[in-house]
């Protein structure tokens, strides 16, 4: 199929991250916005080659590594637009361009051919269980990003400290409960589809294990307090669960999820 859409969209997240670079090194704040409005029509890029894929596969696209990371990076993207309206993402701009543009640049390499669905996958609860996890995971992303950049911070108590120890906390909290509607969907789906809510799949486990990891982040934050470091190296854990989840598990074991 065409990739103008994608191919457009990664030159655009690519000069993105140039212009952010420029504002950043040089202090020259007029071209921030400028930045903006190119990764944002980069994303509308993104999102027509999504449509797109859908539209000629007949199918949600993202089944497949190629269509999971093309996703997935859509996702992030969505999640900081959304952040970027109420001026909380701006420190976060460089990293979070680097990553989509890491992450298209990878899928490249993967094969894009539009394949048909498994007859596991041939049901409605594949976009609600799908569309969870990813909004989920790109929140976790970019939470990770606050996170990596407040322990790279010279003084842990400057504004811009406090600001991305609190911003992680309130990705982690926005996304958790996407993350539940996964597990509990996908609990859901495959009751239907191989007759149990449960069966210790690998990928299934994994889930499993990251959104433990964060259940217990929240639940330290809220009723103990947990702050600064110690609340960003357990979120920096959790995240690296999630990257398991979604690469190291499709790799590494064969199971009920090996065709994502």
């Amino acid at each position: 199929m065409n990739i103008t859409y994608i191919n457009i969209a990664f030159a655009g997240y690519f000069l993105a991250i140039i212009i952010y670079f420029v504002t950043t090194a040089f202090k020259a704040q007029s071209f921030f916005r400028i930045a903006t409005i190119i990764f944002t029509i980069s994303f509308v890029s993104h999102t027509a080659y999504i449509f797109e894929r859908w539209f000629i596969a007949k199918r949600p696209p993202f089944v497949g590594m190629y269509e999971s990371i093309i996703f997935f990076s859509w996702a992030i993207c969505l999640v900081y637009l959304v952040m970027q309206r109420r001026k909380k993402a701006k420190p976060l701009s460089i990293p979070l361009s680097l990553s989509v543009v890491l992450m298209l640049g990878a899928a490249s390499l993967l094969d894009r051919s539009i394949k048909p669905l498994m007859p596991a996958l041939k049901s409605n609860w594949l976009v609600i269980h799908a569309t969870s996890y990813f909004i989920g995971y790109a929140g976790m992303a970019i939470s990770f990003l606050a996170s990596m950049r407040y322990l790279f911070q010279k003084s842990l108590n400057s504004p811009l400290a406090l600001d991305l120890d609190c911003l992680s906390f309130r990705l982690v909290t926005f996304s958790f409960p996407f993350l539940t509607i996964g597990l509990t969907t996908g609990s859901v789906w495959a009751k239907l589809a191989w007759g149990a809510y449960w069966s210790w799949d690998p990928k299934e486990t994994w889930a499993l294990i990251s959104w433990s990891v964060y259940a217990v982040y929240l639940h330290q934050r809220l009723l103990k307090n947990w702050q600064g470091k110690k609340a960003a190296y357990l979120n920096v854990v959790g995240f690296l669960c999630v990257l398991f989840t979604f690469f190291g598990v499709n790799y590494l074991f064969k199971g009920l999820h090996s065709y994502l």
